[in-house]
């Protein structure tokens, strides 16, 4: 990780958000309470220099002065306190083995962490994964809780790249590239591990795909990022990939696999559900899998298929328990307004230890003292009233908003305008248009829609999965995002073949030395 501050850098909208994240977590982790003990500022120096890693040379006075002056400029605390307060906690929370770790609210923050993580990662025979359109990483997380490593992962979105690196603290942030693909393919290789990539993952995005005729799908210019995909697969060439899009794709599947085949993989693709791996939405995705280890493809599906059916099926309900209830905004352009009626970026848990099955599902056994980007999202009078009006599965064409329904002339094309999810049901997919509206997400027991963190827990995303950027970008990150849930279920089968293939070489290989 490199310093969060920079004193070349002109980054400084980054630097100050990162500074009030840190602060808000202490803050609600100390109750707004500060240590009794003040430690002199040369200690604090050094610390934030070996610890923290926010300045990059703890005996530059001219670059502390200037963090000093950008803290009590902006924090509305001070420079000591805001320290002591790290101190105290890290002391605690981010030393070897602390047993407290797990919930320490700034340990992604922390370059001893960081790099104790990225060692650890380093140190591991665990299968290694390439994450190509990584967004904000639902698919890797969904891979690395099987047992797979990061060796790198790229996006063309700063926001999502920004998740991404506060998420992973694993890997490196010189392997969470910020590029378009097509130059990625120049120099991927100088940024690899001298070590086997066992595997390419990924979802280009898909807006060119829909129901229209194949050949024009396939010259459809907005399709061709499948192809550097292909590109990426041909100069890695490694033993499996994974490609999700949406089911529309399947239109071109006969041309995407033959694409494949010439490069030597077995390739099959089958539509998939996210609702069979245990996510609470009806979520349908084309997944194309191929290998070149000599097993059908087809046999691999069977078997995400077989274990899918061991995983109990969860609804909307379950992805809600435990979030404070909330109110829709009413100050317009107020998205990076934090307040306790419609909810803040940071807050606590006040569910922490009451966790319900779906919860420590999606959490994979972690717990959380914290919830983040559970907040409503600015609403007008009218769409409130509607809100309000709606019982769970009424939509746009319901008689009770009949008299303030905007597009009741037209309730044929827009009847799904308006929908109230429903609690014992799967929600509706998630999608990258909540960043412009939630009204086809509404609450069902709230008026109002659902916020990022609920879409991200509908998502299956854990809790401690911070979504960084503006309020609106968040919607479009858990929108875009491959649930962690489905990933995982795809990539326990996958890596019992990498193991097993893995295993039957090297018994290869010793028996070849034996003769």
């Amino acid at each position: 990780m490199q310093p969060l501050y920079d004193i070349e850098s002109k980054e400084r909208r980054d630097y100050k958000t990162s500074l009030n994240e840190i602060k808000t977590l202490l803050s609600l982790a100390f109750d707004n309470n500060r240590p009794k003990e003040q430690l002199v500022l040369e200690e604090v120096y050094n610390y934030v220099y070996e610890r923290i890693g926010i300045i990059q040379d703890a005996n530059n006075k001219n670059e502390v002065e200037e963090l000093k002056a950008l803290i009590n400029k902006y924090m509305e605390f001070d420079y000591e306190t805001f320290f002591n307060l790290i101190i105290e906690l890290s002391n605690n929370c981010c030393v070897e083995d602390s047993p407290t770790c797990g919930d320490c609210p700034i340990r992604n923050y922390c370059e001893q962490y960081r790099t104790k993580k990225v060692m650890e990662q380093k140190n591991s025979d665990n299968p290694l994964l390439i994450d190509l359109f990584s967004g904000a990483g639902g698919m890797s997380l969904g891979f690395k809780h099987a047992g797979f490593n990061i060796a790198l992962a790229n996006d063309v979105e700063k926001c999502c790249i920004d998740t991404y690196t506060h998420n992973h603290p694993e890997v490196p942030i010189e392997s969470v590239v910020l590029d378009d693909i097509k130059n990625l393919l120049t120099y991927a290789e100088q940024l690899l591990p001298n070590k086997e990539i066992d595997l390419i993952i990924g979802g280009p995005p898909c807006q060119g795909f829909s129901n229209a005729n194949r050949q024009r799908l396939i010259d459809d210019p907005r399709n061709k990022l499948y192809k550097h995909f292909v590109e990426f697969v041909n100069l890695i060439k490694p033993n499996f990939f994974v490609m999700e899009n949406v089911r529309g794709m399947q239109s071109i599947s006969d041309q995407i696999i033959e694409d494949f085949e010439q490069l030597g993989y077995n390739v099959h693709c089958e539509i998939l559900n996210a609702a069979d791996f245990g996510v609470p939405q009806n979520r349908e995705r084309i997944i194309f899998i191929g290998n070149l280890i000599g097993v059908d493809s087809k046999q691999i599906f069977s078997e995400i298929r077989q274990k899918a059916k061991e995983i109990d099926t969860h609804v909307l309900k379950d992805a809600l328990y435990g979030l404070r209830e909330l109110k829709a905004s009413t100050i317009k352009n107020s998205t990076e307004l934090d307040t306790e009626k419609s909810g803040r970026k940071i807050d606590k848990n006040n569910y922490y230890g009451k966790e319900n099955e779906y919860i420590n599902l999606i959490n994979n056994s972690k717990k959380s003292k914290f919830v983040f980007n559970h907040k409503a999202r600015y609403n007008n009078d009218r769409d409130i009233e509607i809100f309000g009006r709606l019982n769970q599965g009424d939509k746009s064409d319901d008689p009770k908003i009949a008299d303030i329904m905007p597009y009741k002339n037209r309730n044929h094309i827009f009847k799904d305008k308006y929908f109230k999810l429903q609690n014992d049901k799967f929600s509706k997919t998630i999608t990258a248009h909540m960043k412009f509206d939630c009204n086809m997400y509404i609450h069902p027991t709230q008026a109002r829609g659902l916020t990022p963190r609920e879409a991200a827990r509908v998502q299956s995303f854990p809790d401690i999965y911070f979504f960084k950027g503006p309020y609106t970008k968040t919607y479009m990150q858990v929108g875009n995002s491959v649930p962690p849930l489905m990933g995982r279920g795809i990539a326990k089968v996958i890596k019992e073949y990498i193991d097993k293939f893995k295993e039957d070489k090297s018994l290869n290989e010793k028996s070849s030395v034996g003769v």
